[in-house]
């Protein structure tokens, strides 16, 4: 998690120290952003370095009466790995299309099985997640995960401060267990009979 100084707006980022300075501040907290959301570490430094590479593009027009130099740029990383997932998924498909699918024997099946009775718990939650719109899930995501304020959030996103509090408790909500949403239905019935 980021310490809770106040950050300045970047620096020149057109002279190499400049850049330099910038880069050095803020690495870890975008390539922590990125490696939350990409498994392979050769792909999530690639990517890193796209997204200071799109920084440096972007500078002239950051604005620092906007935000905080890390929400800027967990915005520019949300586009550069969305224009990623897009490549990843077109060429995926072309793939699949090339070379057919495997079909699965009896005994991947029983090891698949296992491994998702093993993890019910987790599973239902990340398909509720999964299930979330994009919007509730890019505000949950950036608040809870990568631990932006719901201000520097609502900067990233490009939304106010209001939009995201009304996104996050949306997006708690629906994270909810069924389990717990039945017990809160049943305990507020109980306090509306008495």
């Amino acid at each position: 998690m980021r310490s809770p100084r106040q950050e300045t707006g970047p620096p020149d980022l057109t002279t190499p120290a400049g850049f330099g300075a910038f880069y050095e501040e803020h690495v870890d907290a975008v390539l922590g952003f990125v490696t939350r959301r990409v498994a392979d570490p050769h792909l999530a430094a690639d990517l890193t370095a796209d997204i200071f590479l799109a920084a440096m593009g972007a500078a002239a027009g950051y604005r620092p009466d906007r935000g905080v130099p890390i929400a800027w740029l967990y915005g520019i990383a949300r586009n550069i790995l969305s224009g990623h997932a897009r490549g990843v998924a077109r060429e995926s498909g072309a793939l699949a299309r090339l070379s057919g699918r495997r079909l699965l024997d009896d005994q991947d099946v029983a090891a698949i099985e296992e491994r998702i009775d093993a993890q019910r718990a987790f599973r239902a939650l990340a398909d509720r997640h999964a299930a979330l719109s994009e919007p509730l899930r890019a505000a949950l995501d950036l608040v809870v995960v990568d631990g932006l304020t719901p201000a520097e959030a609502a900067q990233a996103l490009g939304v106010t401060q209001a939009t995201i509090r009304v996104r996050l408790h949306r997006a708690r909500r629906a994270l909810r267990a069924p389990e717990q949403v039945q017990r809160k239905a049943l305990e507020h019935q109980v306090e509306v009979a008495r």
